[in-house]
C-alpha cells in the first residue's frame, strides 16, 4: 500500500502520487518514509529528495523547507526544489560562475547581497550535482564545469 506525496514549492506543485518510499534530507540526516509512519515534522537541508514508486525513481533537488509526514501522506513544502529532469544545466553554470566571481571581488559592504550570493552558489552547486548524478548518461555537463570534473 503506498504512502501519497506531494512536493510543493514557493511557486508550484512540483510532484504528487503515490509512492513506495521518500528518501529525504532531514535536519539529522537522511530519512526513509515508508507508508503507515508515524506523524513527524521535520525541517529539511538542501539535498536531493528521491520518491520511489513502482519501481522508478524520480529524484528533486531541494533548497530547505519543511516536510509534514502522516501515515498516510507525506507532504513536502520546500524553499526551493525542482525534478532533476528538468534541470537547466547551461542556467545553472552561469549562475555558479556569477556568484564566484562576485564573491572572488571579497565581501562587500552590503552582507545581504554576500549571503544571497553565497546561497546562490550552494544552490547552482546542489542542481549541478544532482544533474551528474542522476541524469542519464545521455546528459552531460557542458564547458567549463564538464571539463573541471573530469
Amino acid at each position: 500500500m503506498p504512502v501519497r506525496c506531494e512536493i510543493v514549492s514557493q511557486d508550484r506543485m512540483v510532484w504528487e502520487g503515490d509512492a513506495d518510499i521518500v528518501l529525504a534530507p532531514g535536519a539529522v540526516g537522511l530519512m526513509g518514509i515508508l507508508p503507515n509512519h508515524s506523524p513527524l515534522l521535520s525541517t529539511l537541508n538542501p539535498g536531493i529528495l528521491t520518491v520511489r514508486a513502482q519501481g522508478r525513481e524520480e529524484h528533486f533537488t531541494v533548497t530547505g523547507g519543511v516536510i509534514e509526514i502522516q501515515p498516510d501522506i507525506i507532504t513536502v513544502l520546500a524553499d526551493a526544489a525542482e525534478n532533476v529532469a528538468e534541470i537547466d544545466v547551461a542556467r545553472a553554470e552561469a549562475a555558479m560562475r556569477r556568484a564566484e566571481e562576485y564573491l572572488k571581488a571579497g565581501p562587500p559592504p552590503d552582507t545581504d547581497s554576500y549571503l544571497k550570493m553565497e546561497a546562490a552558489l550552494k544552490r547552482s552547486s546542489l542542481r549541478l550535482d544532482a544533474a551528474r548524478r542522476y541524469r542519464s548518461s545521455g546528459t552531460r555537463l557542458t564547458g567549463e564545469r564538464e571539463r573541471e570534473r573530469e
